[in-house]
């Protein structure tokens, strides 16, 4: 009897010993290449569309004003994050991880398909931008979507003993979609130089980096369509009648309050560096050629460091590898990160280095979320918890844009990230020496 009792707790958590079973492999690799369909969704405006802006803008336009509404149309994805969390994160616990990671996956290669065909300026006037910015709003929900229900399955069938580690891979589709943006948009500007908004990039050149990763999340959706199971764990476990109300019941609540203000702290360092830096580089007067090489040789580095950052939080805790992020990210990064900003553009490897330096002293945080955040909740919210504490800590840090134009009244605006980048890194480590070590939770 207790032979088949320790059988069925294998079978429900997807493992034979440490070691991932079949389907423990299948969640994990999609929930990996949804997190990169994710992040190419996310920094496509950041990365492709940057080159090409004036194509939806009047061309007089101040560059202050410029490079606020190219930060808004980034940001409102991260704005309907929350919001898809909370949805989706309902339903994973309510009917299932796997069908809403589903219907969040079809509705961000819509979204995106959708924006790669929109007209510019000289045809809609602001119409191009502004429908691009709602339909950002309703890729940023179902990308909310995404992570909020395959994440915690693919945690759920992995083994304890490596939940950091492969943790810290599923994290890393964060960098891999960078890279990938990265490449094919250095490819389309070697062959369609940008320019003005009549040059080839800005007209249809930028829409290229959009169908590519519209195809790859049509191709993610059949791959789970066909090959992802539903938890086990979650199908063994007691249903909560109401996630959401669960979550926010004082047995829940004090964990997520916790969690939120860490990762306010993580977003805070995100808008600072990742997203502010290429606008800023751009103000600076630095080639988009050489800007989107730097990102690329930092996010390829990246990879690596946020498996690393996941394994290194199996061996000493997930809190400490957070407040030791934290600390470095209101300290020396800042630091790195002014010299970068006030040296100007002097060449193309000191560039290149200051801006690994500067991200991978912070950034490599990311490696730890999805085990530790997973940790942080009970099965019957997991989901709930997962989505809603990653995603509505964005809220606020997403009024970045707006923090910065405030704060130019005090220093001149390219230097306003540094102050961003160090509340974040302050957030993070409170946040961390709030909460207890998870590395052993059992699910």
């Amino acid at each position: 009897m207790g032979k088949v009792v320790s059988n069925n707790v294998i079978a429900a958590n997807g493992l034979q010993g440490s070691q991932l079973s079949g389907e423990g492999k299948k969640t994990l690799l999609a929930a990996f290449f949804g997190f990169t369909v994710d992040m190419i969704d996310v920094y496509l405006p950041i990365i492709a569309l940057a080159p090409a802006m004036a194509y939806f803008q009047p061309a007089d336009l101040p560059p202050t004003v410029s490079t606020t509404l190219y930060f808004v149309v980034f940001v409102l994805s991260l704005i309907g994050r929350p919001v898809g969390s909370v949805i989706f994160g309902y339903f994973g616990d309510k009917i299932g991880r796997r069908k809403t990671t589903l219907i969040s996956i079809l509705g961000i290669a819509i979204s995106t398909l959708l924006i790669a065909l929109l007209p510019g300026y000289a045809a809609w006037g602001l119409g191009g931008i502004i429908t691009m910015a709602v339909l950002r709003l309703l890729a940023g929900i179902f990308m909310g979507g995404e992570y909020t229900s395959a994440n915690p399955l693919a945690m759920e069938y992995s083994p304890k003993e490596k939940r950091g580690m492969y943790g810290g891979f599923i994290n890393a589709g964060f960098p891999a979609g960078t890279i990938i943006v990265s490449i094919v948009t250095m490819a389309t500007l070697k062959l369609f130089p940008a320019g003005d908004a009549n040059s080839a990039y800005a007209v249809w050149g930028w829409r290229v980096p959009f169908v590519f990763g519209a195809a790859l999340s049509f191709a993610l959706f059949l791959y789970s369509y066909y090959k992802v199971p539903e938890s086990e764990v979650w199908k063994e476990a007691k249903k909560a009648e109401n996630p959401l109300k669960d979550l926010f019941s004082k047995q829940n609540l004090a964990h997520l309050g916790q969690v939120f203000l860490v990762m306010s702290g993580v977003w805070f360092v995100t808008n600072a560096i990742i997203s502010s830096l290429p606008g800023m580089l751009k103000m600076l007067k630095v080639d988009s050629m050489v800007s989107t090489n730097a990102q690329l040789v930092t996010n390829i580095i990246m990879f690596v460091l946020f498996i690393l950052a996941g394994a290194i939080s199996q061996k000493i805790g997930r809190k400490a590898v957070l407040i030791i992020f934290g600390v470095l990210g209101f300290t020396v990064s800042p630091v790195l990160f002014y010299y970068l900003l006030s040296s100007g553009y002097q060449d193309t490897l000191t560039l290149t280095v200051l801006v690994v330096l500067v991200n991978s002293l912070v950034i490599p945080v990311f490696g730890v979320l999805t085990s530790y955040i997973t940790e942080r909740f009970h099965t019957g919210v997991r989901a709930s918890g997962y989505g809603v504490g990653y995603s509505l800590a964005l809220i606020i840090p997403a009024l970045t844009p707006f923090f910065m134009l405030g704060l130019q009244n005090f220093m001149p605006y390219v230097y306003t990230p540094i102050v961003i980048l160090v509340i974040g890194g302050l957030c993070i480590t409170i946040g961390a020496m709030l909460g207890p070590e998870t590395k052993d939770v059992d699910f």
